[in-house]
């Protein structure tokens, strides 16, 4: 009887992990639930045990996802051990990560970055990469940095809406889920 690979390790990274890496974290477990992909957050200058932020609550459970039992952490490079994909918030998240763990430079992207350059990934060399979303996580770095010359430059950033109003919120949120929404879809769609 052989024992099943671990479960693929995605980790999101905001600054003080309670809105904007939790959301992503919450949206993407939702997307990949039932698969061999586990998604967690950090932040470079955590709220260590903080709940999400009270504005991030509705956004991310109008989407479907569960905001409930949250407790915000600090990135370290522990918390970095055995990742395979990390998708920052900001390209100065990205920076934090790989000096934390330089070592993670090839498996680190902002999320908007990843979305970015998924579109100029070949969707039949994803679905040849593995059978599972986890297969394809581990294989996705690889292939995102190979057409990144395809891509060119964009915004990388999501805006930190953390003491800003409802509507900063809102325009944090609408930036970051359609960019989840195109990383669940290229793991997940892959395996049909």
């Amino acid at each position: 009887m052989t024992t099943p690979p671990d479960p693929a390790r995605v980790l999101t990274v905001c600054t003080g992990n309670i809105c904007r890496s939790p959301a992503v974290e919450r949206l993407l477990r939702l997307r990949l639930a039932g698969t061999d992909v586990v998604v967690e957050s950090a932040g470079t200058r955590a709220v260590v045990g903080a709940a999400v932020s009270p504005p991030m609550v509705p956004l991310i459970t109008g989407a479907g996802a569960d905001a409930d039992g949250f407790a915000a952490r600090q990135l370290t490079p522990a918390v970095l051990r055995d990742v395979d994909l990390v998708l920052t918030l900001t390209r100065a998240h990205r920076s934090a990560v790989v000096e934390h763990a330089p070592a993670m430079v090839r498996r680190t992207f902002t999320l908007l970055e990843l979305a970015r350059l998924l579109r100029h990934v070949d969707p039949a060399a994803l679905a040849a990469a593995g059978s599972t979303p986890g297969e394809r996580v581990r294989a996705l770095p690889a292939l995102a940095a190979g057409v990144r010359h395809l891509a060119g430059p964009g915004e990388d950033d999501v805006v930190d809406p953390i003491g800003q109003s409802d509507a900063v919120y809102r325009a944090s949120f609408q930036a970051l889920a359609p960019a989840v929404d195109a990383v669940a879809d290229a793991l997940v769609t892959a395996a049909r």
